[in-house]
């Protein structure tokens, strides 16, 4: 599932954009690392071309164009563009994706959406944190070089025009998602819809944040642990994540919006406000409200309110009297709220079992005998569609390879044809040696695949990947959610265990609740 980047870039310094693609940088500071001699370290591996340009003297020629048409002279002007296209791990593997194939695929990209720009588009295949997914670079001078033919996603006058610089305005993003998307579908590689808004949204700046706070932690935690002393925290959170779990929190516990807001008030200190419809967090630290779209759509009024109507409806619907499971769970939220728990134990516990609580409640589980049976049908479910899964991918696969043999076929039929009319065959099949080569070991692997069944035509193949490849990309969401609900109800189900594994005076309160 190919994502999508855009990074202004304000620093006139054309030449370390060709340094960042081509020589080792810190990822955290994106500093250069530099070996004994205090010189720069060449990247292990990476495919770079220009257009309209050479990549290594794409400083000089930027600076050349900017100073012709006088134009990138202030330090607040955008002199370059910086578009980043990462692809899903799993298209190396599963789809045959390599770093040539994806550096083909952003030249293209590249001459169909900046037509007219000097650009470097640059491969690697190691991502950050050693996710090893492939990514494309393309870095462009804001100013465009040449005249080009007006395309239809050129909106503003004068965007075909020499001299002008490129508008990466909200409708250019979506057209160039949009290819994006189109471009994967195309190549059967894994996609998601690039162009709706992210339920949970992680902006590159929280991204980082994120990163170094837990590098930093971790960096801590075995400064302690090489003391004797124990971990208090474990796993960072920035400021947005904490404001998220808050809000979830809340949620689970709200009857209404209002309810919502004076309980997120109540619990957190956090500020719910309105302005045209958009709804915002004030937490009691900061100075400026936090926009709820900027931590995704589940955090926005719409999303809220329709979740607490759906928990009303399914409120209203549960039975009167809880049964033994909610009870024990309840039990165990009301305890550990005394004040004599520990504190940040309290928390951690209590937060975990009222997401139990609730997770049952709505799901109307009355007993550890049904939440375990959840919990295998659950295994069984993903190990079932897991096994089909993995046939729509081997059956693609096998669609590919017939394509291309039958491309190859047909590339070499007219010369094999004549081979075969030939008077002197040797002779002929001397001179044309390959193309024969290639026809008859195309007809070869082409029986293997079909099994003695006739070759189908190309148009017929290329629908057949077409659907192959939606397939798959919906098999692909689905076992990612059932693979998070699985995750999920492991916790659920280590949780109710331990109820049961509670000394039995703990137990006989239970009636108190009653």
């Amino acid at each position: 599932m190919a994502t999508v980047k855009h990074i202004n870039i304000h620093n006139s310094d054309y030449g370390a954009a060709y340094e960042y693609l081509t020589m080792q940088h810190d990822e955290f500071t994106n500093k250069p690392i530099l070996d004994e001699n205090g010189l720069m370290m060449e990247r292990d591996f990476y495919i770079i071309e220009g257009i309209n340009c050479d990549p290594a003297t794409f400083d000089l020629e930027c600076e050349a164009v900017n100073a012709l048409y006088k134009k990138n002279r202030e330090y607040r002007e955008v002199k370059a563009h910086h578009y980043i296209i990462s692809f899903d791990p799993n298209d190396r593997d599963e789809n045959g994706l390599t770093p040539e194939k994806a550096q083909e695929l952003g030249m293209e990209l590249a001459r169909k959406s900046f037509p007219g720009h000097q650009i470097i588009v640059c491969t690697h295949d190691d991502g950050h944190s050693g996710s090893g997914n492939i990514h494309c670079h393309i870095v462009l001078n804001s100013v465009r070089k040449i005249n080009v033919p007006r395309e239809d996603f050129m909106i503003l006058p004068g965007d075909n025009k020499a001299g002008i610089k490129h508008h990466a305005t909200d409708d250019f993003q979506k057209y160039f998602k949009s290819s994006v998307m189109e471009l994967c579908q195309r190549e059967s590689l894994y996609q998601v819809d690039l162009l709706s808004p992210a339920r949970v949204r992680i902006t590159d700046r929280e991204y980082w944040a994120q990163r170094k706070g837990q590098a930093k932690l971790d960096a801590e935690n075995a400064a302690k642990k090489a003391s004797g002393q124990l971990p208090t925290k474990t796993v960072y959170e920035t400021d947005n994540a904490i404001l998220r779990r808050q809000i979830k929190a809340v949620l689970e516990d709200s009857k209404n919006y209002d309810d919502f807001c004076q309980k997120l008030l109540g619990s957190y200190g956090i500020l719910v406000g309105e302005s045209r419809g958009r709804i915002s967090y004030l937490p009691s630290n900061r100075a400026k409200p936090i926009r709820g779209r900027m931590l995704g759509t589940d955090f926005e009024k719409e999303s809220i309110e329709k979740y607490l109507q759906d928990k009303l409806a399914t409120a209203q619907k549960a039975p009167v009297r809880a049964p033994e499971l909610i009870m024990q769970l309840q039990y165990i939220v009301n305890e550990q709220a005394r004040p004599y728990a520990s504190q940040s134990a309290k928390i951690r516990s209590l937060k975990d079992m009222a997401d139990s609580l609730a997770f049952c409640q709505e799901n109307h589980i009355e007993s550890q005998e049904e939440l375990e049976a959840l919990y295998k049908a659950t295994q069984e479910d993903y190990l079932s569609k897991k096994d089909v899964h993995a046939k729509t991918v081997a059956e693609l696969k096998d669609a590919k390879e017939i394509l291309r043999y039958t491309k190859q076929r047909h590339a070499n039929k007219k010369v094999y044809l004549e081979f075969m009319n030939a008077r002197n065959k040797p002779k002929f099949r001397a001179k044309h040696e390959s193309e024969i080569v290639l026809y008859e070991a195309a007809t070869r692997e082409l029986k293997k695949l079909l099994n003695g069944k006739p070759v189908p035509s190309e148009k017929t193949t290329a629908a057949k990947i077409r659907n192959l490849s939606a397939r798959k990309n919906a098999e692909y969401e689905e076992l990612s959610e059932i693979k998070r609900r699985e995750r999920d109800l492991t916790e659920k189900v280590i949780r109710v265990r331990s109820i049961y594994e509670r000394p039995a005076e703990h137990k006989k309160r239970i009636h108190e609740l009653e």
